[in-house]
């Protein structure tokens, strides 16, 4: 979705990395949990930290600070896991993105949003939807449909999909 397909006043969730404020539109966050106990899974890229149960559902676990380049995330008592669905292959895919805290939810008016700044070939930024502004503060906000590429949901998803298989054939 580019920024301008942003046309109206929408509810962003905001969250931290570190010092960085990051959103995602509200539609796709269904809901935020206490930072558990995370089952690592072998041969998986480094920012996928592991599976979580989640009312009988396997849900992978990425830690967004690794996923955008930043340092590992220390878990505190404001770590938390946002629940997030997002469109892969045309299915919903439940992702969960361990996050430093989670600040509010807030409506941005699409006036206050601006295009990503452009910086070059080699960054990626097809991720951002856009940078909003509230108060004299930037909120970079995320486009959770872009955030991971169709080869890392094949892989979290794929790896999810196999461990239903395996509890079913188990179970």
């Amino acid at each position: 979705m580019a920024l301008s397909s942003i046309t109206d006043t929408r509810q962003y969730l905001t969250f931290a990395l570190g010092q960085e404020v990051f959103a995602l539109d509200v539609s796709h966050a269904r809901e935020i949990l206490e930072y558990s106990t995370v089952t690592k899974v072998p041969q998986t890229p480094d920012f996928m930290k592991g599976i979580i149960n989640l009312r009988g559902s396997v849900v992978p676990v990425v830690d967004m600070r690794l996923k955008l380049g930043l340092v590992e995330t220390e878990k505190t008592v404001d770590t938390c896991i946002i629940i997030v669905e997002t469109d892969f292959d045309g299915e919903g895919a439940i992702i969960g993105a361990l996050v430093d805290s989670v600040r509010e939810v807030f409506e941005l008016e699409s006036q206050h949003i601006e295009a990503p700044p452009k910086m070059g070939t080699s960054l990626k930024m097809e991720f951002i939807k856009g940078i909003g502004k509230q108060d004299e503060n930037f909120i970079i906000i995320l486009d959770t449909d872009k955030v991971f590429s169709a080869e890392e949901l094949a892989l979290i998803c794929g790896q999810e999909r196999d461990d239903q298989i395996m509890r079913t054939a188990t179970g």
